[in-house]
């Protein structure tokens, strides 16, 4: 199967030109002109790679990157006429993986788009994947959670934090390490966001929320995961 892409930009010119070159180059290409639509065409499609443009008007490249990185780390591709070193480490800082000034060459762009690709590729086998806790199983591939075989539905946030405490491997991280993995630089939560959302995940992978035994407060600093009933 060709590798799929999603190319989010308000210039129609420039995604007809872009989706006719990078077809012809072996990608599957789906277009979306606005953060709305390519959220959309993200949760329809599930791309292997997102090409995502800054400046469009309403939802702008930054809040679309932080509204994909609740839904899945798909690698990401900024593509802006800005090039000032400020805009690319805001854009490295949300977590994006390559950051391409316009005007550029569309064979240039094939070339970062097929190195991304295989760097994510390269990367996938190192992360441990599944997590047993007493009867709880965490598969991060598969963004699942289940309770002796039975799904646990979990909120496209309430995940990231789960993953952010599981990639810890039962050490104490503060709140505010929590906030940015979770949320990034750009979509902050409200004051006190952090502690209600582990307020809400507790309530769906604890057995008795009330006493927790896996997602544990660290007074003064923030939380950990027990791993020491790991199976």
């Amino acid at each position: 199967m060709p590798p799929k892409l999603l190319i989010v930009d308000d210039d129609p010119t420039l995604r007809k030109l872009l989706e006719e070159f990078l077809t012809n180059e072996s990608f599957e290409v789906t277009l979306a002109a606005s953060g709305p639509e390519a959220v959309r065409a993200f949760y329809q499609t599930r791309p292997d790679l997102v090409v995502l443009d800054v400046m469009m008007p309403g939802m702008d490249g930054w809040e679309t990157t932080a509204r994909l990185r609740e839904m899945a780390d798909v690698p990401i591709i900024l593509l802006t006429a800005k090039d000032a070193e400020q805009d690319k480490l805001r854009g490295f800082r949300l977590g994006v993986d390559d950051y391409v000034t316009k005007p550029f060459s569309f064979a240039e762009l094939a070339a970062r788009i097929r190195a991304v690709l295989a760097r994510s590729r390269n990367a996938r086998p190192a992360e441990r994947q599944t997590y047993v806790l007493n009867d709880l199983t965490i598969d991060l591939a598969r963004r699942t959670v289940e309770r002796a075989g039975r799904p646990i539905a979990l909120t496209a946030t309430e995940f990231r934090l789960l993953e952010c405490l599981l990639r810890h491997e039962g050490q104490a991280v503060s709140e505010e390490t929590l906030t940015h993995e979770v949320w990034g630089d750009y979509k902050q939560p409200e004051a006190g966001g952090a502690r209600r959302y582990v307020w809400l995940l507790r309530q769906k992978i604890e057995p008795d929320p009330a006493n927790p035994r896996l997602l544990l407060t660290v007074r003064g600093f923030g939380y950990r995961l027990n791993l020491a009933g790991e199976g």
